[in-house]
């Protein structure tokens, strides 16, 4: 039980308590089991105090001193917390559902078996806390710092965690079903095997990347995503050239034609008219991942070559099909791919209506082709 006449000064205000603490520094507040729901306690020194089963609930705890303080399986549901200072806390067992703990402080504190249902954490500093087998689901972790933080077993279900840093925390067996994690902070010593995807009524499935979870789910669950997905690895046609007024008529006769009916393709084009920079080459380089094959219109086009000097070696399994204007002859450096086996041989065509009349023929039958011939490997 609280010590009675600690616990009368308390509910007597802030004021008079933060003056009988600077007083009486060497006295280990004792509020084990006190009742103060609701109470206004806003930057009130509870720091190193006993709280264990005590009743918060409710309670204003904004710019709290709570070091080392003990708070043990206390009742903190509602309470605000808001730049509290909880370093070194023992929140063990805590029931703090709907508690508001934004920009709160709590480093090395023990939250283990908390529950923590729908909580507020943004902005707050849980590096090198213990999280283990604590309840976090759906708590609102955006830009926390869990860095070193020890998750082992916990659950995030429908937890957000938006530029949350995970760096070198252990998230070993941590429940992470309906997850927004995006633009998480993770370096090689994050450990994140095991991951529960499911519903605790389904099957169990694990996965090791809290990133890619809520993808596999989907993968799943959702047809609609299942044939997004088998169209992007069997039906996405990459096309480059140039965007000049000329060129384009090519690249988008291109576009018309592979979409017909029959083929139904699903042609992505990409401008090399803009300047390229890194970001160009990394999303020139994940279109063409995504690509049954590409189509490259060699004519006037030097950026081309620069991307499919990237592309190429890279992608063994990638058909490639280089076409240029008959009037033109081929760069002196497209020599440099003429050795991947994966490149077919330049089509030449002297105008759009040639091109088009081939297509079948000269173009899409022989890259087909191709893809079989330089899958094949993996498919056996």
């Amino acid at each position: 039980m609280a010590n009675q006449n600690q616990l009368k000064l308390l509910r007597q205000g802030v004021r008079g308590w933060n003056a009988w603490r600077e007083k009486e520094t060497g006295v280990q507040p004792d509020l084990n089991e006190a009742h103060l729901p609701g109470m206004d306690l806003s930057a009130a020194n509870l720091s190193g105090a006993n709280l264990s089963r005590a009743d918060l609930s409710g309670a204003n705890l904004f710019h709290a001193d709570l070091r080392k303080a003990d708070l043990s399986n206390a009742a903190l549901q509602n309470a605000v917390l808001i730049r509290s200072n909880l370093n070194g806390a023992n929140l063990g067992g805590v029931v703090a559902g709907g508690a508001n703990l934004n920009n709160a402080s709590l480093m090395n504190a023990d939250l283990s078996n908390a529950s923590l249902l729908n909580a507020l954490l943004i902005g707050a500093n849980l590096s090198g806390a213990s999280l283990r087998q604590a309840d976090l689901g759906g708590t609102n972790l955006l830009r926390a710092s869990l860095a070193s933080a020890d998750l082992r077993g916990a659950s995030l279900h429908a937890a957000t965690l938006v530029e949350t840093d995970l760096v070198n925390a252990d998230l070993t067996n941590c429940v992470v079903y309906g997850i927004s994690a995006w633009g998480l902070r993770c370096d090689e010593h994050t450990k994140q095997q095991s991951l529960v995807i499911t519903r605790d009524d389904e099957s169990k499935i694990t996965t090791d990347d809290i990133e890619v979870a809520q993808f596999l789910y989907l993968m799943l669950h959702n047809k609609k995503i299942r044939r997004v997905i088998d169209t992007i690895t069997s039906k996405v046609v990459l096309i480059l050239g140039r965007f000049t007024s000329e060129r384009k008529a090519v690249l988008d006769a291109l576009r018309e034609e592979l979409r017909k009916p029959g083929r139904n393709y699903v042609p992505v084009m990409f401008d090399f008219d803009r300047p390229a920079n890194k970001s160009t080459a990394e999303t020139v380089a994940l279109l063409a991942r995504m690509s049954r094959f590409v189509i490259a219109d060699l004519t006037d086009a030097k950026s081309v070559l620069q991307e499919l000097r990237d592309i190429v070696p890279n992608n063994p399994m990638l058909a490639v099909q280089p076409l240029i204007i008959a009037t033109q002859d081929e760069p002196g450096m497209f020599d440099f791919f003429k050795k991947f086996p994966w490149v077919l041989k330049t089509y030449r065509y002297d105008t759009l209506l040639h091109l088009r009349a081939d297509l079948d023929e000269r173009v899409i039958r022989p890259t087909e082709a191709k893809v079989l011939e330089v899958r094949a490997p993996q498919l056996g």
